[in-house]
């Protein structure tokens, strides 16, 4: 490693040119990789609404569907409309009732449950099927495009909607949360570094990598938005600490070596074995994530993991290089660490522990209760404005107010589709659509069956409508409910509709955004708790091989699971519902990035340990690793909490804040409960853990180590 850290010195210019002309392709690999605004194209292939989607698209040429809501106009109007938006590009089809009837036919002649479908006093509804699939590109240009054709007395619902409202939020906020991540962490860095310029230093080096890490996001082909929107502000908060280790490093290095290019050679040595111990955690819990069965937590997953092993790598080339270029007016605007000296403290917590052993027990039930029935919400249009839309956010939310307009007009809030065999009898067909029909929140039924009445040929319907509705295999049967997606109203529903379906046609498929919600809701209950025993597995591992202990694993990764029950706790007690992929996220992405922290004090209290009985030598590594542990999770705490502030996006603001506040309470987990139950097992930890029984039994205060606060040996 020493040879490594030398070259790297000797070639330190050669790497900054090489670290600058590598930018020209992350930024081109930026561009080119698409961003995909639609989560439920994570589910996984095999179940039947995706299967389902994928014959729509293959038999009927249909994907993405909509309703436009029409308000004040006339009939004749409406159906120069419809002919507009029939004719924008990748709308395969516009139906309305001038689709079943001549407009000289007044809509009273209609029968009653196909009215309904499309009028409600002076608001009538458009139903637009598109060519390409929800989140498309060439949907998203075609929603944009209706709503220019259609004004301001119309309005366009569904998940295409929203994915064109998410697309344009997300492209207007996310430079901003970039910029705020760099601020908030800019801010904490000014005041827990012992320098005034090496934080830019830090952030122009973590800066180069986020972008490296992004522009190798086009060897997926495409990411996430909600990878997008926290790629940069995470690797900013969990390779922070990489930068940090080298600089103290360096500067424990120059007291011993005179020459600062020794002195950076060996402290690259020091960094690579603490960064590359460090960061396995980190990016095993974001590995634990590929286990899920929602694919969103692999495209997550990997993205990060990446980005850390791109931060480690640039921590221990691209940072000393700069550091050596910098050196003397880093040297210069050096000034006295404005942590004090935390002795006192570490003494004190190691005299009360069993004060906060006693607080830990008290406080686990309730945390444990808490995560165990943790609020979250699976509703999609929540994504964008969590529980509530503000008026000054409304233009924000174009597709929300569709919805609310659907809702109370037609009493539509999401829309189920069956494919059923186009070969069904029409008597037995009729007869599954009353059914139907019957079901508690079913407000309408459109198929070619309540459409035509028995006895009337399909021939009697214009093309374009049978060609909607029927092919040579499917038949399709769209049903309008007034519950919402993933309500316990909707999910009942959606089952009775299968068993129906099924009594008619065992392979019908029901399909849309709530018979795909409902897989969803199935589908993460169970990866949220194959992510958390993976991640807990993994990192047990790589603590068990690192420290060389049976004991201090478990100790660790119950320390931070502490942490992660009280983080994701709090909301059952607040009334705070997260999104679904929060909790997941949340819970493997704190316990591999903050489990560094424990790792760091128990190292320590192993080295003492050999030397001074259990009071001293915790006191000793708690106070040597609380400023390190202090600036890492303060760091952690600005990157992530201005962007929870700020963010108008549900989904990423309530990730941020969560992320925010795991830090912050690891932090204390760590600070106060493990030196605490290091105390009360010290005699178990010193008989299961190697190199450890030569351990002293006895209080020599005198031979108490010197060592300098926040400065990693």
């Amino acid at each position: 490693m020493e040879k490594f850290g030398k070259t790297v010195v000797k070639l330190r210019i050669p790497i900054l040119i090489l670290a600058l002309i590598l930018l020209i392709p992350s930024v081109l690999g930026i561009q080119a990789t698409r961003i995909n605004y639609d989560m439920l194209t994570y589910l996984p292939e095999g179940i039947d609404t995706v299967e389902g989607q994928n014959i729509l698209m293959d038999e009927f040429g249909k994907g993405a569907f909509s309703f436009i809501i029409v308000e004040g106009m006339e009939d004749k109007e409406v159906a120069e409309l419809r002919q507009e938006v029939e004719a924008v590009p990748h709308v395969d089809s516009a139906i309305w009732y001038d689709s079943i009837a001549d407009l000289s036919v007044p809509k009273e002649f209609l029968p009653d449950k196909l009215k309904d479908v499309f009028v409600n006093g002076d608001s009538t509804v458009i139903a637009v099927f598109f060519d390409t699939s929800s989140s498309a590109d060439e949907t998203i240009e075609a929603i944009e495009k209706i709503r220019d054709i259609t004004g301001e007395h119309c309005y366009v619902s569904g998940i295409s909607a929203l994915v064109a409202d998410l697309k344009n939020l997300c492209e207007r906020e996310e430079p901003i949360y970039v910029g705020m991540a760099v601020l908030c962490a800019l801010g904490a860095m000014l005041l827990l570094t012992d320098s005034w310029l090496v934080p830019f230093v830090f952030l122009a080096g973590i800066g180069i990598t986020i972008l490296y890490n992004l522009g190798t996001n086009v060897i997926f082909g495409e990411i996430s938005y909600i990878t997008k929107a926290l790629a940069a502000v995470l690797q900013l908060a969990v390779t922070m600490d990489y930068s940090i280790f080298l600089w103290h490093a360096y500067c424990a290095q120059k007291e011993t070596y005179k020459d600062n290019n020794e002195a950076m050679a060996h402290a690259i040595k020091d960094t690579i074995v603490s960064v590359t111990g460090s960061s396995l955690t980190t990016v095993a819990g974001f590995l634990a994530m590929c286990f899920m069965s929602y694919t969103m937590g692999m495209d997550l997953g990997l993205v990060m993991a990446k980005g850390c092993v791109m931060g480690v790598i640039g921590s221990v080339t691209i940072l000393p290089s700069m550091i050596l270029l910098l050196d003397k007016p880093l040297t210069k605007t050096m000034h006295r660490s404005l942590i004090p000296d935390l002795r006192g403290a570490a003494g004190a917590i190691t005299k009360h522990y069993r004060v906060f052993i006693v607080i830990f027990l008290i406080v686990l039930v309730p945390a444990a209760i808490g995560y165990h029935n943790t609020p979250v919400y699976y509703d999609f249009t929540k994504v964008l404005t969590g529980d509530q839309m503000s008026e000054e956010t409304g233009e924000d939310f174009l597709f929300a107010t569709a919805e609310e307009k659907l809702k109370a007009n037609f009493s539509t809030a999401t829309t189920h589709m069956i494919l059923c065999d186009a070969d069904l009898e029409r008597e037995k067909a009729s007869e599954m659509t009353k059914k139907i029909e019957a079901l508690d929140g079913v407000t309408n039924v459109l198929g070619l069956d309540s459409i035509l009445d028995a006895g009337i040929p399909e021939d009697m319907l214009p093309d374009r409508l049978r060609d909607v509705l029927k092919d040579e295999n499917y038949q399709l049967i769209i049903i309008n409910s007034e519950y919402r997606v993933s309500t316990d109203e909707c999910n009942d529903q959606i089952e009775a509709i299968n068993s129906i379906l099924k009594e008619y046609d065992e392979d019908g498929m029901l399909i849309g955004e709530g018979p795909c919600t409902k897989d969803l809701i199935e589908i993460t209950d169970k990866d949220f708790n194959v992510v958390s025993l993976v991640s807990i597995g993994f990192v047990f591992l790589i603590i068990l091989l690192s420290l060389r202990s049976i004991s201090l694993p478990v100790l660790l990764v119950a320390v931070i699971e502490f942490a992660v029950f009280i983080n994701l706790g709090i909301p059952y007690y607040t009334g705070f519902t997260m999104p679904f992929i929060a909790p997941i996220a949340i819970s493997t992405i704190q316990l591999g990035s903050t489990v560094d922290y424990a790792i760091l004090m128990t190292t320590r209290y192993k080295l003492e340990r050999l030397e001074h009985d259990k009071k001293t030598a915790i006191t000793e590594a708690l106070s040597y690793s609380m400023p390190s542990i202090l600036v890492s999770a303060l760091s952690f705490f600005a990157a992530t909490f201005g962007v929870g502030i700020y963010s108008n996006i549900d989904l990423i603001s309530s990730m941020c804040n969560l992320l925010a506040r795991g830090a912050m309470v690891s932090m204390m987990s760590v600070i106060l409960v493990l030196p605490s139950f290091i105390m009360l097992l010290d005699p178990i930890v010193i008989r299961t853990t190697v190199g450890m029984k030569g351990a002293k039994n006895q209080n020599p205060a005198k031979n108490i180590l010197p060592h300098k606060n926040g400065k990693l040996a």
